[in-house]
């Protein structure tokens, strides 16, 4: 050790106490079973493919100006690192076709898993109207393997513009599923899901559930912020529905139970604000069925940033994975 690494250590001793124990669960840190793990096998494989890190992009962002830029960034780590993306909100290409080139990614992501993204008002419409070839003509053309349905009820309330549903989103989603023979994954955008919603989707044919729990980006809340700049005098859902809502972990728990009860299981997407790799890997270890976490917020930021950053974080965020799985059983 150099006479520099010394002093360091000594001068840095008294400022380097951790403010809080990370909170493990029913895991241990375990520093004698493992060494560095340089090439720790992290691989997954969900969706019918592998993942080369088990990390899903989540729905973010369409329509807008930046959408393009920032779907381009993310599509090109997805191709590099082997993971798999969501679109954001493609209601957009239901009247026009003009932002076709925003979340046109499958030129840029190659072979690696892509879906659309509706919500479940547009839909809901779209069968009133018996239009649902519209999605048909929207996914083919964007070359997707599947679609995800964000289910917002909260979110439309807190909206000026918002849409009334005018059925139930499990009604709607059967619907869907009836109709279309498309692979389908079912989102909540931030709030979750109870645990009667959680058993309505598994026993429904599709693909995948995205928890969106509560902690991550709460679209109530965005929405109210909206409105409060807009002056539009409509409080209440800031104040009291923006803070409703189930995290992850409690959805693993309901999960967890129904799999207790025989009740077979789609994959798991395990998102709503989770950041830190070491809660992610006790997530996946906690949930008895296939899964992978899913982030957007954090990804969002670097992507903004550009493609250089957002592969210097990704790279980063494998490495922890890569740790948590050796040290951390």
């Amino acid at each position: 050790m150099s006479e520099k690494r010394k002093s360091d250590h000594i001068n840095l001793t008294f400022n380097s106490r951790p403010n809080y124990q990370q909170d493990l669960g029913e895991l241990h840190y375990e520093p004698l079973l493992s060494a560095h793990p340089v090439d720790s096998d992290i691989e997954k494989s969900f969706l019918g493919t592998k993942f080369d890190i088990p990390l899903w992009v989540s729905s973010m962002t369409g329509g807008t100006a930046q959408a393009k830029s920032i779907n381009t960034n993310l599509a090109k780590a997805c191709a590099k690192y082997n993971l798999g993306m969501g679109l954001g909100s493609c209601r957009a290409l239901i009247d026009s076709h003009d932002r076709f080139d925003d979340f046109n990614m499958r030129p840029i992501i190659g072979d690696r898993p892509l879906y659309s993204n509706f919500g479940i008002a547009q839909l809901e419409q779209l069968v009133e109207a018996n239009k649902l070839e519209t999605i048909v003509e929207i996914n083919k053309r964007l070359e997707v393997d599947g679609m995800i349905i964000h289910v917002n009820p909260l979110q439309e309330w807190a909206q000026a513009e918002g849409d009334t549903f005018r059925k139930s989103p499990l009604e709607t989603i059967k619907n869907v599923c009836d109709a279309l023979q498309f692979k389908i994954i079912v989102k909540e955008v931030g709030q979750g899901f109870g645990p009667k919603s959680l058993k309505s989707l598994c026993d429904l044919p599709i693909q995948a559930i995205e928890l969106a729990g509560f902690g991550g980006t709460n679209f109530t809340i965005l929405e109210q912020a909206r409105l409060n700049g807009a002056g539009s005098g409509k409080r209440m859902p800031s104040e009291y529905f923006a803070n409703i809502g189930h995290s992850p972990n409690e959805m693993i728990t309901f999960l967890n139970e129904f799999k207790m009860q025989n009740i077979d299981l789609p994959e798991v997407i395990i998102s709503g604000g989770i950041t830190n790799p070491i809660e992610a890997h006790k997530n996946m270890l906690s949930l008895n069925t296939n899964s992978i976490v899913g982030m957007a917020s954090e990804l969002l930021k670097y992507a903004l940033l550009g493609e250089e950053e957002l592969d210097v974080y990704i790279n980063e965020l494998r490495q922890c994975f890569k740790i948590a799985k050796a040290y951390i059983k």
